[in-house]
């Protein structure tokens, strides 16, 4: 069957290649997490060079909670399952310290396309993102970045591609309305947003949660 106009330009934006998962009875599917979490890299890469240590955090992480995934796929298979076990486990708290810090960096990502998408639907179309990251930034990586890491995310900033540009890099290149670039994103969030919070709940829970700088 062929693909509708808006079918194919859909199939173009790199956020619906991969959404993040269900949450099935209050858990988290490792593998689609971690995939879902692979594509935001893809787009983190697209904002330039300097943001490169952003993108190796989120990247680091990722691949330290593959690695214990595979340690037993069967017993890890959610994200909440594998955790609870480190914990009872009490051996190392590898999984757990990268996933919280995952999760962090999703949660700015979350709060910077929120942003844009706010700014779109009250009829702006602001261009400068500088002061989006910025306040994405202060609610969610701010509070645990000693001085150091807060001044490098400072410079960082103030490279982030211009609103035209940042949507060219999610419509991957293509020229696609802003409308429906804007729409997509709006169903993406919604998952990532579940997903986001449910960890956010789950660690608050089971106080696995650290709040030491660094």
């Amino acid at each position: 069957m062929a693909l509708t106009s808006d079918e194919r330009i859909t199939n173009t934006l790199s956020i619906n290649k991969i959404h993040f998962p269900d949450i099935i009875d209050d858990k988290i599917s490792t593998e689609k997490f971690l995939d879902a979490s692979r594509g935001v890299v893809e787009i983190v890469e697209k904002f330039g060079k300097l943001f490169a240590p952003v993108k190796h955090d989120i990247e680091g992480n990722v691949k330290k909670l593959n690695n214990k995934y595979f340690i037993d796929k069967e017993r890890h298979n959610t994200l909440q399952d594998m955790i609870l076990l480190e914990k009872e486990q009490g051996e190392t708290i590898i999984a757990t310290d990268a996933l919280m810090w995952l999760r962090r960096c999703l949660y700015m990502i979350l709060l910077f396309f929120e942003k844009i998408v706010e700014d779109h639907n009250a009829g702006r179309a602001t261009d400068d993102m500088v002061a989006f990251l910025k306040e994405a930034y202060k609610l969610s990586l701010e509070p645990y970045h000693g001085w150091m890491l807060q001044q490098l995310f400072g410079l960082l900033s103030r490279t982030v591609p211009a609103r035209e540009q940042l949507l060219k890099i999610i419509a991957n290149g293509e020229d696609v309305k802003d409308e429906i670039i804007i729409r997509d994103m709006e169903v993406y969030l919604k998952s990532l947003r579940l997903n986001v919070e449910n960890l956010q709940a789950f660690y608050e829970t089971h106080e696995l949660e650290e709040t030491v700088k660094v």
